[in-house]
């Protein structure tokens, strides 16, 4: 297997075969996508390779900033710490990448004594030697301080008080993630330890980070406790710790405290910049804060019924009336906005007008440039929408909602080996939410990857239960849990989670398209899908009919008599209102 990945865009091809043959001259095995055997899937043998490379060697150029494959395998590469990333023609790696040292190598020509070229050769050199054991000769120093910040504990005797604990600890992470002298572990990575007995040593270890935090918060009576010590993972020794109980309207002080505490006992120094970005919260109000918390935490769950979004528009609206320059309460509600018009068919309040105000309060709001994005897309403005969508990639790609928005967008387009890659990250980036890799399941029987089903299968089904077993009411649960177990070819189970789901909530509408799809892809059941989808086609919107034109779930039933039938009359009555019909996927 080879050491070496290399990640490129494809209009730096010649830079990139000289780059691997320079690699290969030192000894190193190295892999670029030219290598994919005829036979295999491509996207398989991409995900092979970069699991398991010891570096990965990523060419930012203009085109690579713009490439949705390039960011995703550099964020791979950057959670496994695998990047090495150099600048063939100037380009500044987007965000996240650009906090991480990148080499310059404009009009490089296979010099091997450029200070460039000699910066990469020796990081790779370091990571491929220490993965085997032993540093290469020669190698660069060790890599800077690293941690991983690990899910706070909530200890407030309310589970439902779990949001507040995980904003905590997701506002540690980015704080930490502003001081470019640290390399901070993403969300992603961090929470797949919670709720489980960590061995902070193992962890450390495993993640291949010097320093291990962890803590726990008790919210109360408008009080908050916050506890935190910092672990060195070589030795398991205890480098510092603390306790803070403070009124609720002091926790951005707290907050900035806890990261400036942590900074301080790595013997760190912040920059004055440093400090100022850590120190912007977005607002001054806890209580907007604290809303917008909750709200965002709705979203998370999944619960993306008309239920569970009302509920996130109540509270995004409370916030922004709290602060009306709040610009995260707005990009949420616009959110929550988009979701109810094109996934339920409403037609209430324009999420768009509710992004640009978002973005006209800060522009570099990644999930509002993702709401104008899915707006733009559909009044079929699709090279506007990429740009825009191309941009809230740029600014946050650990961005659960961008990436899903990103899935979702690519997936309209029936392009979807591009929503695979989106759709896997999303699923990566919020453990609790079930949307992510239910979208996988359709996607992976499309292109015939059965392993890349059943994998996407399992996780679905685990958090579809998790989430009926905390509100028995959760029809988007039961409607991607149904298909999770048709998937998986439960074919009892599944008849029992459809019939469980039309009798909890038999006018929620997506969750009975999600049901239809799971009779009609999985179980080859024509009659009950139909049964289902035509309470579903007489509402339908314009955007929802133009879903069902390119969803591959519903390919098995398209050209039935009755289906036929049923899309013409709802098309029928769309464009007897509206006059348009959305463009064919490309």
């Amino acid at each position: 297997m080879s050491d070496v990945f290399i990640s490129y865009a494809r209009s730096t091809e010649d830079e990139a075969r000289r780059i691997a043959e320079v690699l290969r001259g030192l000894g190193h095995g190295v892999w670029r996508d030219d290598q994919t055997p005829a036979h295999l899937d491509y996207s398989k043998v991409i995900e092979e390779r970069l699991q398991s490379a010891k570096a990965v060697v990523v060419l930012w150029s203009e085109e690579a900033v713009k490439s949705q494959w390039v960011c995703a395998e550099a964020d791979v590469a950057r959670a496994k710490g695998t990047l090495v990333q150099l600048s063939l023609d100037g380009a500044t790696p987007p965000l996240p990448f650009n906090r991480i040292q990148c080499a310059e190598l404009r009009g490089w020509r296979g010099d091997t004594k450029a200070p460039g070229w000699r910066q990469v050769a020796a990081s790779v050199a370091e990571l491929v030697g220490s993965a085997q054991g032993a540093p290469a000769a020669g190698s660069a120093p060790a890599r800077k301080l690293s941690i991983c910040v690990l899910p706070f504990a909530n200890m407030s005797g309310d589970p439902e008080q779990e949001y507040f604990s995980d904003g905590i600890s997701e506002d540690i992470i980015t704080d930490l993630s502003k001081v470019a002298a640290l390399h901070v572990i993403s969300r992603n990575t961090a929470f797949q330890f919670k709720g489980r007995h960590v061995d902070l040593r193992q962890a450390a270890r495993q993640l291949e980070v010097s320093h291990v935090l962890e803590g726990s918060v008790r919210k109360a009576g408008g009080r908050v406790r916050i506890t935190a010590q910092l672990i060195e993972g070589a030795s398991d020794g205890h480098v510092w710790a603390d306790r803070w109980d403070r009124d609720l309207t002091d926790i951005f002080a707290l907050q900035d405290e806890v990261s400036e505490a942590i900074v301080k006992a790595l013997k760190l120094k912040l920059l004055p910049e440093e400090k100022k970005a850590i120190e912007r919260r977005g607002t001054d109000s806890a209580e907007a804060y604290d809303l917008c918390l909750m709200a965002r935490q709705y979203l998370a769950s999944g619960n993306t019924d008309r239920r569970g979004l009302e509920a996130v528009l109540r509270l995004c609206r409370r916030a922004s009336e709290i602060d009306p320059n709040y610009a995260r309460a707005w990009a949420l509600m616009a959110q929550a906005m988009a979701t109810l018009r094109f996934r339920h068919g409403s037609g209430g309040e324009d999420g768009l007008a509710t992004a640009e105000r978002a973005l006209a309060l800060d522009p570099d709001l990644a999930e509002a440039h993702a709401v104008k994005a899915g707006y733009l897309h559909a009044s079929d403005r699709r090279d506007e929408a990429h740009a825009e969508l191309g941009l809230a990639l740029r600014l946050d790609p650990d961005s659960f909602e961008v990436r899903a928005s990103a899935g979702y967008l690519y997936f309209r387009e029936r392009r979807l080996k591009e929503a695979i890659a989106h759709y896997e990250a999303a699923c990566a980036l919020m453990e609790t939410a079930f949307s992510p890799p239910g979208m996988l399941i359709t996607c992976y029987a499309a292109v015939g990857d059965r392993q890349g089903l059943e994998r996407a299968g399992k996780i679905a089904l685990e958090r579809a239960e998790k989430a009926v077993a905390l509100d028995g009411h959760n029809g988007q649960a039961l409607g991607f849990g149904a298909g999770a177990l048709a998937a998986l070819g439960d074919a009892e189970r599944t008849r029992e989670w459809v019939a469980r789901a039309m009798l909890v909530d038999p006018e929620n509408r997506s969750m009975r398209y999600n049901l239809a799809c799971a009779l009609s892809l999985h179980l080859k059941d024509i009659d009950g899908a139909l049964e289902l989808l035509g309470p579903y086609l007489e509402t339908a919107t314009w955007t929802e009919l133009g879903h069902v034109e390119v969803d591959p779930d519903i390919d098995p039933i398209r050209e039935h008599p009755r289906m036929r039938a049923l899309v013409a009359d709802a098309w029928a009555r769309v464009d007897a209102a509206k006059g348009t019909r959305p463009a064919p996927a490309a």
